[in-house]
């Protein structure tokens, strides 16, 4: 069972993990959406994906990483 848009905690994981060099304060949504669905255990149809929830995974991240 692969990663979907609401396991925003699992995703922020895996971005910190994944892009250690990131500074996820200073990612657009855009590609925050890219670098999400470009992740190995992504599987989630694009178009669930909202403004709210790439706030809530770029809270994530920032967090990850502190």
């Amino acid at each position: 069972m692969g990663l979907k848009w609401t396991d925003v905690l699992d995703i922020g994981i895996e971005l910190a993990d994944k892009f250690p060099d990131v500074d996820p304060i200073h990612i657009n949504f855009v590609d925050l959406r890219d670098k999400v669905m470009g992740l190995d255990d992504f599987d989630d149809d694009p178009k669930r994906c909202g403004e709210k929830i790439l706030e809530a995974i770029q809270a994530a991240w920032i967090e990850e990483q502190d």
